[in-house]
Order: structure tokens, then C-alpha cells, then sequence
């Protein structure tokens, strides 16, 4: 899987693209500003025998010209920021989202069993539909950009504030932190993934079920491996006993199906997880795992093997 790229100049959405063309007139109108004003300095420095005729060139194309320029982008800008979506969570799917020191925790609402899906670092949403993400925080002010879809919004501890996606059509679109919010800020990222809504109706349906049974004696082995390090005490897995109520590290009920972990830093796979479990702070200076330094090879890939079939 090739990774996505970060781009505000592929909108993939409707907003998206109403930002996009707003941009695009925008940086016109200053880069015709800019040629009319650089064109007046360059007449200025010419030898001129007519004062009267260079005042009129002053005030006709370095006054008055940028401020009927300025005045109209402003009146165009501001009818037309007014047609994005607005941010209300009425008629709309609704998916939370909270911000944390450095990843993203994310909340669906399951309409056929009732059940709350929790998952991280990835957020899945069905095409043709706008979604209501509400935005919120655990520590300090974040900020969520994903630029193909819509722009930024912050998140803020102790309040909500909403941002519409948008996807037209199935794809992976990468997301960022845009608020410095720490040391490893750089690598709070997270993926959406839209899906056609047949097949996200799939997905969330099996996203509600508890974890996978181990299937082979490797992975029984990583799961008990899950459980003798205490890693259920940061960690849930639905379906697990003794993991089914930890709140402070990532959700890892289905962390297999994931497209990347530790925040978009590393792709999913059997390899990174072991990497991951090994020593995080080897990747992520300052978050808040642990390495396991008593862990031995064998255990190790054994747990990592268990991980990765969590899907």
C-alpha cells in the first residue's frame, strides 16, 4: 500500500474543493495585485517630466485599483465560505473524536446492535455523505487537518467543536496535528478511510464484534504473552477478560485491520508491531509506552503475531 499523500490540492470532497477554489481566486487577485504594484515601483524609478500624471498613477493603480481588487475578493470570499457544510451533527452520521499526547481516539455508534466501537488512528466513513466529527481533547489544544477533505479545526479540553468530511468517492486520505502540541507533534497523524457505504455498514458491523479467537498456537501464546505483561493495564480488547475496561492507551480490539499504528508513524504489519512493543520510545521520544526490556524474541513475535491478527 503506497501512503497517501497530504495535499490540499486534491480535494476529494466538497468542501474540500470549495476551499481549494477559494484559495486559487484568492492567490490570483494578490498575484495581480502584486504585477500591478511591482509594474507602478518600476515606472516610478523611470525619469519623469509630468509630477501631475505620476500622483494619478499613484492614486489610481497603488490605491484605488488593490482597494477595488481587495473589496470585491472579500465580498466573493465571504458568500461563498458561507456554502461550506455547516457543523451540525442533526441529519448526520456522527463519529467522535478525541485528541490525545500523541494519538487519536475515535467513536462510532453501532445503529444495529446499540454498541460503542472504539478505535484509534484511523477514521472510517462511508462516500456520498457528510459526517459529523465531533472534536475534543484530553490535555492540550490539537488540531485536526485532513486537507483533501476539509480544513483545520481545533480541539480543546473541556468543550466539543465539530468539522464536516465529506468523501466523494472511495480512498485513503491522510490527516495531521496542526497545533504543536508537544515533542512528538510531527508524528500525530491519523488516515481516513472512505469506504462505499455498503461496505462501511460491513465494516462497523464487525468492528462491534469482540476480538478474534486465537487461531494458532503462536497467537494463543501472544495473547497470554498480552496478559502477563499487564499491557490490558493501558490497553482494551473487547472480549478478553481482564482487558475489557483500560482507557489509557489505544483500543486494540480490531488494531490488526489497521492501516498504520503509533499514530501514522509506522505501517501495520507483524514487524512494526514487534518494533513497537520492543522499545516505542526508539521511535516516539516521550510517549507514554513503556519498552519491553524483559520480553524475550520468541514472546515477543509471538505477541506481535497476536496483535496483528486482532482484525
Amino acid at each position: 500500500m503506497t501512503t497517501p499523500l497530504q495535499s490540499a490540492l486534491h480535494p476529494a470532497g466538497p468542501d474540500a474543493a470549495l476551499i481549494a477554489q477559494l484559495s486559487w481566486i484568492l492567490f490570483g487577485g494578490a498575484a495581480i495585485i502584486f504585477v500591478a504594484v511591482m509594474a507602478l515601483l518600476a515606472l516610478s524609478l523611470r525619469p519623469n517630466k509630468r509630477p501631475i500624471a505620476t500622483r494619478w498613477w499613484i492614486a489610481g493603480a497603488g490605491i484605488a485599483f488593490p482597494v477595488v481588487v481587495l473589496t470585491a475578493l472579500l465580498v466573493w470570499s465571504t458568500w461563498r465560505s458561507a456554502e461550506l457544510t455547516p457543523q451540525t451533527s442533526r441529519g448526520a452520521m456522527s463519529i467522535g473524536v478525541t485528541a490525545k499526547m500523541w494519538w487519536w481516539e475515535v467513536r462510532y455508534h453501532d445503529p444495529a446492535s446499540g454498541r460503542e466501537v472504539v478505535s484509534a488512528n484511523e477514521i472510517r466513513i462511508p462516500t456520498g455523505r457528510p459526517v459529523y466529527v465531533g472534536l475534543t481533547s484530553t490535555d492540550v489544544i490539537h488540531s485536526l487537518w485532513i486537507p483533501a477533505l476539509n480544513g483545520k479545526m481545533d480541539t480543546v479540553p473541556g468543550r466539543v467543536n465539530g468539522l464536516t468530511l465529506h468523501a466523494d468517492k472511495p480512498g485513503i486520505y491522510r490527516g495531521q496535528c496542526a497545533e504543536y502540541c508537544g515533542a512528538q507533534h510531527a508524528r500525530m497523524a491519523l488516515y481516513v478511510v472512505a469506504m462505499a457505504p455498503d461496505e462501511f455498514a460491513r465494516w462497523l458491523a464487525r468492528e462491534a464484534q469482540p476480538a478474534q479467537a486465537p487461531s494458532s498456537a503462536l497467537v494463543e501464546r501472544g495473547r497470554a504473552a498480552f496478559l502477563e505483561q499487564r499491557c490490558q493495564s493501558c490497553h482494551m480488547i473487547r472480549g478478553l477478560a481482564g482487558a475489557e475496561h483500560a482507557r489509557l492507551g489505544p483500543d486494540l480490539t480490531h488494531v490488526g485491520g489497521r492501516t498504520h499504528i503509533a499514530a501514522g508513524t509506522l505501517r501495520n504489519h507483524r514487524g512494526t508491531l514487534a518494533g513497537w512493543i520492543a522499545d516505542p520510545q526508539a521511535i516516539k521520544p516521550g510517549a507514554r509506552m513503556p519498552a519491553a526490556t524483559d520480553i524475550d524474541g520468541a514472546t515477543l513475535q509471538a505477541l506481535a503475531a497476536y496483535l496483528e491478527q486482532l482484525k
